[in-house]
């Protein structure tokens, strides 16, 4: 790996690496930027605020005739003078930070890959390609799933009572159920870095495979913000099918490191042995 970050065209100094105060220089105009488009989307966000909160709230609404039926009044509050904007500002901030995501991201990328060689850079690339739906398609499932999850446990509460859902506890709660399933949608990702770094093989994965699985169960079972099988199931299965591809991929990644080894053994030998042909 190269040892200089910065801009392209930038003049290198001695030994080919950037001076420092050119990295402090980069740094600050990629976070400046990167600043600049989480306060843009925050601002996007604070705009189109009641689209975002119909749609936050349209999995309790989804589920609050159900609760009904049941005896149970529910309700959406807000508490004290500032509350209602308080919970407004969180959400525009959680929401410009999703929304302004593919910049900021790509900000702290393109500080980086100046100092990646070419195949680290088609490498990097590619895993930060496939990190975005494989993000978008675990924050879908938790979104699914988050219905089921509030009328479990709002269902907990006696027939005849009114239970009154705090906006800002429903805000960290919807946050952390979506984000949590994005996450979790990882892993492939992270077994490819690691095989690819060279910390584990697809051998070695195969044999872990047992405690591995027992591991994302336990995982889904302490990290979901529910008490029934029913949620973490939709996290933990999800999660080990993911494992078994990144599985695949580390063993044909394996494979392939395996021909090109062999393929550069046979090329020294054959540069070694063509003196001893000449001399014969």
């Amino acid at each position: 790996m190269a040892l200089g970050f910065g801009r392209a065209g930038r003049t290198p100094g001695p030994g080919g690496e950037m001076p420092l105060m050119d990295h402090l220089a980069e740094l600050r105009s990629r976070l400046m930027k990167a600043l600049a488009a989480i306060v843009l989307g925050v601002v996007v966000a604070w705009y189109f605020y009641p689209e975002i909160l119909d749609w936050l709230t349209a999995p309790y609404e989804q589920v609050r005739p159900a609760l009904e039926q049941e005896g149970i009044d529910t309700e959406l509050v807000v508490t004290g003078i500032g509350g209602a904007f308080q919970f407004q500002l969180k959400t525009s901030v959680v929401a410009g930070l999703v929304l302004s995501s593919p910049i900021w991201m790509w900000q702290i990328w393109a500080f980086v890959l100046p100092a990646l060689h070419r195949h680290e850079k088609r490498a990097a690339l590619l895993l930060t390609a496939t990190c975005v739906p494989l993000f978008l398609g675990g924050a879908w499932i938790g979104y699914w799933t988050f219905p089921k999850a509030i009328e479990l446990l709002v269902g907990f509460a006696p027939e005849g009572w009114t239970n009154l859902l705090n906006g800002a506890d429903y805000l960290s709660f919807a946050t952390r159920m979506i984000l949590l399933f994005g996450v979790g949608a990882q892993i492939p990702v992270v077994v490819v870095i690691l095989n690819r770094m060279g910390a584990v093989s697809g051998a070695q994965l195969i044999h872990a495979r047992p405690w591995i699985i027992v591991g994302i169960f336990f995982f889904a079972a302490i990290a979901t913000p529910t008490v029934d099988p029913v949620t973490f199931l939709f996290l933990a299965i999800p999660m080990s099918f993911l494992y078994f591809i990144s599985e695949i991929i580390a063993r044909v990644t394996d494979r392939k490191r395996g021909r090109t080894a062999r393929s550069l053994d046979d090329d020294e030998a054959s540069t070694l042995d063509a003196p001893r042909g000449l001399d014969d």
